[in-house]
C-alpha cells in the first residue's frame, strides 16, 4: 500500500501513555474531521513489521498474522461530539491521582490511546489481534465508519470476540441500549400574527407532544441479568415561518433508548404509540445487543479483566457498536477509561489511573 504522508502531528506510541493521550485528544476531530487524527495512527502504527495496516476513508485496520487459534478485535472511534472550549486537554493532579480534562478524554480517545499503545508495542500477544479505528460513530448510523467497514470489506473483521473501548470506568459493560430517532409534526394553520386568530399556531400545539414526553416514565427491563433504563427525550425543535408569521408547522425530535430486549421494530411501535394523534417519521435507528456475558470468550474475557480491575459487569446504558458486532455473530463487550456519566459533558474528564488501569489490563489478557 502507498505510505502515508507525513501528518501534522507525530503521535509516539512507545512513548508515556497520557502524553500520548493528550495528543490524540488536543488533535480535534469532530465527527467528518477525523482525517487528521486518523493519518497520524496510521502513520504511527505503518512502521510496525507485525502489523498489516488497511485504510478505508477515515477507518483504520491494524492487524497481526501470527497464526493463533484465536482472533479478538478491539475498536474504538476517533470522533468527537463538538469542542465546547475544552481544547487543549489540561492535566491537574500527580500520578494515578490526576485527571486529564478535555472533549474526548472520556469518550473515547482514552480508549483509543490504550488501542494505538498496545498494538504497536504488542509483537507477539496470545490471540491474533484486529485493531480498528474507525469515524463518524457519533451521528446517524448511515455514516457509521465501522459500518462502512462491514460493508466494504468485512473480511478484515472476521473475528471470535470484540471489546470495544467504550467508556465504563475501567470495568466490563455488556450489551448496550438500542437507539431510536423520530421527528413528531405538530400542524398549524399560518396567518398574519396580528391577527393570529384567524391561523392555528403549530407551536403552541407541541405542548401536548412535549407533556407526554415530561409525564414518560423510563422502564427499567432486566435483561439477562443486567438492567438496562430506557429513556425518552425531546433533543430539538423547530417551527416558525418569520418574525410576523403564525407558524404551520412545528417539529420535535425524539431520541429513545430503549433495552435490548425489544428490536427496533418494538421500538418504534412504542414511540408510535405515545404519540397517536400525530405524525410521525422516524429518521434514525440502531437496535441494541444483549449483554451476551454467558458466550465463553465474553465470559473468559470478564473474568481475567474483573480479576485485575475489580468490579462485577454492569450493563451500557448508551448505544454502541457491540450492537454491530452482535449483528455479525461476534460476542462483543464494552471496556474502557472513563466515567460514561462525563460522556459528552462540557467539564469532560477521565482519570489518569484508569487510562493505566485499562492498558495494564488488556496487555495482560492479550499476553497470557
Amino acid at each position: 500500500m502507498t505510505a502515508p504522508s507525513t501528518p501534522a502531528t507525530v503521535l509516539d506510541p512507545a512513548g508515556d501513555l497520557i502524553a500520548l493521550t493528550r495528543a490524540i485528544c488536543d488533535l480535534e476531530s469532530v465527527s467528518g474531521g477525523e482525517t487528521a487524527l486518523a493519518d497520524a495512527i496510521e502513520a504511527a502504527l505503518t512502521p510496525c513489521p507485525h502489523l498489516e495496516v488497511l485504510r478505508d476513508g477515515d477507518a483504520l485496520v491494524a492487524r497481526t498474522h501470527l497464526g493463533r487459534p484465536a482472533r479478538v478485535v478491539v475498536a474504538g472511534h476517533l470522533d468527537t461530539v463538538p469542542v465546547a472550549a475544552n481544547l487543549p486537554t489540561r492535566l491537574e493532579g500527580e500520578g494515578d491521582d490526576a485527571v486529564l480534562w478535555g472533549r474526548g478524554t472520556v469518550d473515547m480517545k482514552g480508549g483509543v490511546a490504550v488501542q494505538v499503545a498496545l498494538a504497536a508495542a504488542l509483537q507477539a500477544p496470545t490471540r491474533d489481534v484486529t485493531w480498528v479505528f474507525y469515524d463518524h460513530e457519533e451521528v446517524e448510523a448511515e455514516h457509521n465508519g465501522l459500518g462502512r467497514v462491514v460493508r466494504n470489506h468485512p473480511e478484515w473483521l472476521t473475528a471470535d470476540f470484540a471489546v470495544l473501548g467504550e467508556p465504563t470506568a475501567a470495568g466490563v459493560e455488556g450489551g448496550c441500549n438500542g437507539t431510536m430517532r423520530a421527528e413528531v409534526r405538530v400542524p398549524g394553520v399560518t396567518a398574519h400574527s396580528a391577527r393570529s386568530w384567524t391561523g392555528t399556531n403549530a407551536i403552541h400545539g407541541t405542548a401536548e407532544v412535549l407533556r407526554r414526553l415530561a409525564g414518560y416514565r423510563a422502564a427499567e427491563l432486566d435483561v439477562d441479568g443486567l438492567v438496562y433504563r430506557e429513556g425518552m427525550n425531546a433533543v430539538g425543535i423547530r417551527g416558525g415561518v418569520a418574525g410576523n408569521v403564525i407558524p404551520d408547522e412545528c417539529v420535535v425530535t425524539v431520541n429513545y433508548r430503549f433495552a435490548p430486549a425489544r428490536s427496533v421494530a418494538d421500538a418504534e411501535a412504542h414511540v408510535r404509540e405515545l404519540f397517536t394523534g400525530y405524525d410521525v417519521t422516524i429518521t434514525d435507528a440502531a437496535p441494541g445487543a444483549r449483554p451476551g456475558l454467558d458466550h465463553p470468550a465474553a465470559a473468559d474475557f470478564a473474568a481475567a479483566v474483573l480479576a485485575f480491575t475489580g468490579g462485577a459487569p454492569a450493563p451500557k446504558l448508551g448505544w454502541t457498536d457491540v450492537a454491530r458486532f452482535a449483528e455479525l455473530g461476534i460476542p462483543a463487550v464494552n471496556f474502557g477509561p472513563g466515567d460514561p456519566l462525563l460522556a459528552h459533558k462540557d467539564d469532560e474528564r477521565c482519570a489518569v489511573g484508569q487510562i493505566r488501569l485499562c492498558h495494564d489490563a488488556l496487555r495482560a489478557w492479550l499476553t497470557t
